[in-house]
């Protein structure tokens, strides 16, 4: 059978959150007649993480617009390498060079309030006798970090559903830049007190992205889910002219 020509938007969560943080984003993408797919991401390290959004990419029929937020930037950064990913969408994210870690992009740049409101917690790594290390945000913390235009009921709820991300994702390296060789575009949160929004115009200047700014908050799918939908719609309008 031929591959579909249409594009599906294949949407990837940062860390402490999960695909519930595109829920205002995704019913404006369903209703302009966009196929959408908002996958699980384990959080377990950015390899294994980004083996398995590439397996998701695999999995639909045609070309691909591929958007991470955060630390799911990091993740599209080495996923977007499969062949159907059309272009690349940065949402506040870590645009990483290959042979860099997360932890070495960010610490190119003053900290956020984000490094003095981990809280660290160990688990028990499946099929070994390690113990691994989960990070994840001080629940009193989260609001004002990640989400202060959210609606203040919305962001304690998302407070205390976090997802724990593994402290290896800080430590492991980009095997690939897939922005290398794929149309890319960052959206810079201008009121981000999570991300230093420098860390992510650095990163989107190197790559040579098309970029935009908005004032907003780090969780901008929910502040401003207008203006990441409509980037994502621009994208999709310049990648299949």
């Amino acid at each position: 059978m031929p591959r579909s020509t249409e594009p599906t938007v294949v949407l990837v969560h940062g860390a402490f959150a999960d695909a519930s943080s595109y829920a205002r984003v995704i019913p404006e993408l369903t209703a302009a007649g966009l196929a959408v797919v908002a996958p699980a991401v384990p959080n377990r390290g950015l390899i294994d993480d980004a083996a398995y959004i590439a397996s998701v990419i695999r999995a639909v029929d045609g070309p691909v617009i591929l958007v991470g937020h955060s630390y799911g930037g990091a993740v599209i950064t080495v996923a977007g390498a499969e062949d159907n990913v059309r272009a690349l969408v940065y949402l506040a994210g870590y645009a990483l060079e290959e042979g860099e870690s997360l932890g070495e992009l960010q610490g190119r740049f003053p900290d956020s309030g984000l490094a003095e409101a981990l809280v660290q917690t160990p688990f028990p790594v499946p099929g070994t006798s390690e113990t691994g290390t989960d990070v994840s945000v001080a629940v009193e913390r989260f609001p004002d970090l990640f989400a202060a235009d959210v609606e203040p009921g919305l962001a304690a709820v998302l407070a205390v559903s976090q997802r724990p991300l593994a402290a290896r994702a800080f430590t492991e390296a980009a095997p690939v830049a897939a922005w290398r060789t794929k149309p890319s575009w960052g959206l810079v949160a201008a009121a981000d007190r999570t991300v230093n929004p420098d860390v992510e115009r650095y990163g989107y200047e190197r790559a040579g992205m098309t970029t935009v700014e908005v004032d907003s908050s780090h969780l901008v799918m929910l502040a401003r889910p207008d203006a990441v939908a409509g980037l994502i719609q621009d994208v999709i309008r310049s990648t299949t002219c």
